[in-house]
């Protein structure tokens, strides 16, 4: 994290009521707490671009940020490894299959209900129940079974050893805790009947695209957070936003998506305000599918690798906020500090591998090959400015080369509806992220998961690189995971299936005032419960 410092130069009501009914008294947005003098502030007020939506802890709809302070997972993923939450303590079986979990004493959902073994058990079965959904998460395709062999004890029994196992069971969702009380029929799959959990917050309001109030859970097991009442109001437009962080109307903006270079940067040596950036989170990326005509072959893409201004993006766009990528996982990424030579840009070595692969330069200022013309097409979210920015740049740098880049955008479930569906040339993309990189984003390359699997497709090692990610998963010992990864990464860089651009960062601006802002190992979690006020 660095401070004042650049990296470089719905529910519907009746469903709200429910829920209230369960969490406490609502609470009036608009009235702030009020303190004496001498006394720190003890209210937070946040901003969202979105609502929070539907918080079922077991579902993927909800905002992340509420669902990491209302729930708890039976561990922590903290910067020095992992810790326990729900449980206090865990062993694993001498052959990895088999994982015990002493579950902590007297915890309590904020409804009352006892959160032990039994409770915890309920939650699994209501996950196992909707397990396709889950998939994704290697560990529901090698989960044996779950038990509560008595109250303060909960098991889960793999087929085979998994390493990620308690990674992906420390993460915001679905593995997270709610009261039974909210199961339809011990069923979540379908819905909830509130969102109580046993976290250090409570929901005690809100309205629907305008604002949520969470307040102090008082009979958290843990150590109850300073700040005891988070308001977030919910402002769409990012200029809006730094408006009323200005006008002291919010106290703190926190998200990759929440704050742009531009905003950023005027903030830099702001007294009244502070900047934090935290270390790479994931990369910025175009993939590049290898069953096209023209993209099958290794040598044009290793030219678009080439061809393509990482540095001119980096600080043309995003102002040295976010680097440069060489390669498809920043090198901070567990696993991914592996020797690979970045490919650097070079348009001389572009036109030449063009050339050497027959793409001859024609009257009209595009290559040909064989009568056809080398025209690609860049598919975008049209819901993000900064990919269409992006897209514009290297269709006007490409021309230039005597590629052809058409460009287009589509709404945000369209465009990712293609890419799941490989119905694109060239496809924006971003890796998933810590904690689920590397091993949860490379898992979900040998299905049809996202982009990655269709993309691949059309590589003569695919079959080898995907044998190689299922051994990672299942191996128990680290020097061989690591050779294991080492394959893979290597392979998929040479491959060039992916064009690396910039690795994304957290960012938070916040008023100075405001202390304990940090990132956590989750880069989707918002950690509330460090915070307070001077």
């Amino acid at each position: 994290m660095m401070k004042k410092k650049l990296l470089s130069a719905v529910l519907s009501g009746a469903l709200a009521l429910t829920c209230l009914a369960g969490c406490g008294q609502t609470s009036d947005p608009g009235q702030t707490t009020s303190s004496t003098e001498g006394e720190a502030k003890n209210e937070l007020v946040f901003v969202n671009y979105r609502d929070i939506r539907d918080l079922n802890p077991h579902l993927y709809a909800g905002e992340m940020y509420a669902q990491s302070i209302l729930y708890d997972t039976l561990v922590s993923i903290t910067d020095d490894g992992y810790e326990g939450c729900l449980a206090e303590s865990w062993t694993i079986s001498e052959d990895g299959c088999v994982y015990t979990f002493n579950i902590r004493d007297n915890v309590y959902f904020s409804d009352g209900t006892l959160c032990d073994a039994n409770a915890i058990l309920a939650n699994f079965n209501a996950i196992i129940e909707n397990k396709e959904r889950h998939t994704w998460l290697e560990m529901m395709n090698l989960l044996v079974g779950v038990s509560a062999p008595d109250s303060d004890t909960f098991v889960i029994e793999l087929s085979e050893p998994y390493y990620p196992m308690l990674t992906e069971l420390g993460c915001i969702r679905p593995f997270a805790m709610i009261s039974p009380n909210c199961m339809i029929d011990g069923s979540t799959k379908d819905g909830v009947d509130g969102y109580i959990g046993t976290g250090p917050y409570v929901l005690t309001d809100f309205v629907t695209d305008e604002y949520a109030v969470f307040e102090r859970n008082e009979n958290y097991w843990g150590e109850a957070p300073a700040i005891e009442k988070i308001t977030v109001k919910v402002i769409p437009d990012n200029q809006t936003r730094i408006m009323a962080l200005e006008k002291g109307e919010i106290d703190l903006i926190f998200g990759k998506n929440m704050l742009d270079a531009d905003a950023i940067s005027q903030y830099v040596d702001s007294d009244q305000f502070t900047v934090s950036l935290s270390e790479p989170t994931s990369t910025r990326h175009i993939v590049l599918n290898t069953t096209h005509e023209i993209l099958g072959d290794k040598a044009v893409r290793q030219a678009l690798q080439h061809a393509t201004n990482r540095e001119a993006i980096s600080e043309g766009i995003f102002y040295g906020l976010e680097k440069p990528a060489d390669t498809l996982y920043a090198t901070s990424v567990p696993y991914c500090d592996v020797d690979l030579e970045p490919y650097v840009y070079d348009t001389s070595i572009a036109e030449q591998m063009l050339d050497e692969a027959g793409w001859v330069m024609s009257s009209d200022g595009i290559r040909e090959k064989e009568g056809q013309k080398l025209e690609l097409d860049l598919l975008y979210n049209s819901d993000s400015v900064t990919e269409k920015t992006i897209a514009e740049y290297l269709q006007s740098e490409y021309q230039k080369l005597g590629i052809s880049l058409n460009i287009h955008g589509e709404e945000e479930q369209s465009y990712r509806d293609n890419m799941k569906a490989g119905n694109f040339d060239m496809v924006f993309n971003i890796c998933w992220g810590m904690p689920y990189d590397p091993q949860s984003s490379l898992a979900a390359m040998r299905a049809p998961v996202y982009g990655d699997y269709a993309a691949q497709l059309g590589l003569e090692d695919k079959a080898e690189i995907d044998q190689a990610i299922t051994d990672i998963l299942t191996s128990t010992d680290e020097t061989e995971r690591q050779e294991l990864y080492t394959f893979v990464l290597t392979r998929l860089h040479e491959d060039a299936v992916y064009i690396p651009l910039t690795y994304e960062c957290n960012k938070a601006l916040y008023t100075s005032e405001l202390q304990g802002v940090h990132f956590g190992s989750d880069q989707y979690d918002v950690p509330f419960a460090d915070m307070y006020f001077e």
